[in-house]
């Protein structure tokens, strides 16, 4: 079993908090010369209550998670996926 870092483990916590489908929520970490990229993909149905009100409740998560970083000595950054239209 792949150890989890302590990012990873941070923003599952608060997603799997926010979101009314914590099962759908997956995060996917990548390590690259420019640091830490963790991808959050999330029911559709939570999209509004991970990004909230003006966009406020993604930068405080983003902010948050750059803190987590720094406290480990790495840069990350958070991008949220689009969910997939349905046809």
């Amino acid at each position: 079993m792949v150890e989890k870092k302590p990012d990873q483990e941070f923003l599952e916590a608060i997603v799997k908090f926010l979101c009314d489908h914590p099962e759908a929520a997956k995060i996917t970490r990548t390590v690259d010369e420019m640091g830490v990229l963790l991808s959050l993909k999330v029911h559709p149905d939570d999209m509004g209550q991970i990004i909230g009100k003006q966009g406020q409740t993604v930068k405080a998560i983003r902010h948050l998670v750059r803190i987590v970083g720094l406290k480990n000595h790495a840069r990350v950054t958070l991008r949220i996926e689009e969910p997939e239209k349905k046809t």
